[in-house]
């Protein structure tokens, strides 16, 4: 059964939620998704969300991170209420800032008896764990906690010493009752011997100072939190609710998502042409669902249905065309004018390039790209494939290749084509300039193709603007390249086919 704790105690307090990351290289998916349900939850209940840097572990620390965890937060549209960019009353959201703070906290242990100075070299505790190896026992280090350890100076380790070994039980939101046997209790770092605090400690304490009300966090912890129950009741604090999130699984649903899979820079997304709405959209749907059938929602649509209670326990698959169908889905609903921005953003260079191309044509052409792409670098592959260059610049191609391939021109099959695309001449000239669009072209030029034979106009009259087999029909491309420019193309074709 899952705890019903969080529900009384949101009418009590504040909910606070946080994302705490570690500055050790690029944000990827997992991590954006918990910010995400941290996010979501504190907006739904008008709480605040928090995020805070976890900067202990210097060793590993990236420069640039902290930079890029601000950048890939603000990209898919989260905000925070304090951060290390927004100092609020619990001070700095920088773990190395407030190391004051941790030290106050372990003095306090220590004058409880309840945390003492490691005096262990690293070659003791390796002999050891050997001993334990060969003993075939789990290494636990409270079997050998010092009798008369020194006096705590910061220069050796700070540890917690477990005073009540015993077996642990807590409820978590979404795995309900949860429980671990006393091998899982062992006295384990606080305060290593370079000043910093472990993780362990830390993120215990700054949610403590922090009043947070509800963790999010990956199911790797769950191993973890006797370790923590123990420093809780060590301080005699009050803990806050553990939300377990589902696994995030490769494509092949079986394994946690993977570099190989797809766990790239986060931004990397948004440089493929990924919209942050849907990205948002995509990654609350990896774990939870609304309860009904809605896939495609607002950001304002999820934090209104949000709730933890229906985060789910098994593992949500990252599938990549699932993420291409909700971001074209969220593109549909853009403006005409967002549109076309985000197309010619993302028009490839090769295509800029060309003598013809000018921005009023790509938005014209925007209708036509928005229904072939689910991301904008997929106009990359329309830009390997020829399919946008005939909108700039002239088609080059074999006058043979102007003939329908179930023609039905009989004897001097080049002179008939080249009579026909002159009347189809001359019936677009009747159109006045203000009226020339695809409409009126098909409305003009369709009895003419019905009396001679639609694949014997139309074919050619498309082949002479496009020079593809595969083109949007000949009355839109006779709009998006003006009367001129498709009577001069029509033009073209004619003195090929009387060459």
């Amino acid at each position: 059964m899952k705890n019903n704790f969080y529900m009384e105690e949101k009418n009590k307090k504040e909910i606070v939620t946080r994302f705490a990351p570690s500055p050790t290289g690029f944000l990827h998916i997992g991590g954006v998704r918990t910010a995400i349900y941290a996010w979501l939850w504190a907006r739904k209940n008008n709480g605040k969300f928090i995020l805070r840097i976890e900067d202990t572990d210097k060793e590993r620390e990236v420069s640039g991170s902290i930079d890029h965890i601000i950048k890939s937060l603000k990209w898919v549209r989260l905000d925070w209420d304090y951060g290390p960019d927004k100092e609020g009353p619990a001070g700095s959201y920088i773990q190395s800032k407030r190391l004051d703070i941790y030290k106050k906290y372990a003095d306090q242990l220590v004058a409880k008896g309840l945390a003492y100075a490691d005096p262990y070299t690293e070659e003791e505790l390796e002999s050891f764990r050997k001993k334990s190896e060969e003993e075939k026992k789990p290494f636990l280090y409270r079997n050998h906690r010092p009798e008369n350890p020194p006096v705590w100076d910061g220069t050796k380790p700070l540890r917690l010493k477990i005073t009540n070994i015993k077996n642990s039980e807590w409820c978590d939101v979404t795995r309900g009752n949860l429980k671990a046997g006393a091998e899982a209790l062992d006295d384990f770092i606080l305060i290593k011997s370079d000043g910093y605090p472990t993780y362990n400690f830390a993120h215990i304490i700054d949610d403590y100072e922090m009043g947070v009300t509800h963790i999010m966090r990956a199911d790797e912890f769950i191993a973890s939190t006797p370790k923590f129950l123990a420093l809780y009741e060590a301080l005699g604090i009050e803990r806050p609710e553990f939300v377990t999130l589902p696994p995030i699984l490769g494509k092949d649903g079986k394994k946690k998502l993977g570099k190989r899979d797809g766990a790239k820079d986060f931004l990397e997304y948004s440089k493929d042409g990924y919209l942050p709405e849907a990205m948002l959209n995509f990654l609350a749907f990896i774990g939870w669902n609304p309860g009904d059938n809605r896939e495609i929602m607002t950001k304002e649509e999820i934090i209104s249905a949000f709730d933890v209670k229906q985060i789910q326990i098994s593992g949500g698959m990252f599938n990549e065309e699932k993420l291409d169908w909700i971001n074209h889905e969220h593109l549909k609903k853009m403006s005409d004018k967002e549109q076309q921005n985000y197309v010619i953003s993302f028009i490839p260079e090769r295509i800029k390039n060309l003598a013809g191309y000018n921005e009023e044509i790509v938005r014209k052409i925007t209708p036509i790209i928005m229904e072939r792409i689910k991301k904008g670098i997929d106009m990359n592959i329309m830009s390997e494939n020829k399919d946008l260059d005939y909108y700039f610049v002239r088609p080059d191609y074999e006058r043979d290749s102007l003939f329908f391939k179930s023609s039905k021109i009989e004897g001097d099959k080049y002179t008939t084509l080249a009579q026909y695309l002159e009347k189809v001449i001359e019936i677009l000239q009747t159109i006045n300039d203000d009226e020339f669009n695809k409409e009126k072209v098909k409305e003009i030029i369709w009895p003419y193709a019905e009396e001679v034979g639609r694949g014997d106009i139309l074919w050619p009259l498309r082949y002479s603007l496009s020079g593809m087999d595969k083109s949007p029909d000949p009355f839109c491309l006779s709009e998006i390249l003006g009367k001129e420019e498709t009577i001069n193309r029509l033009n073209i074709s004619i003195s090929l086919l009387k060459k």
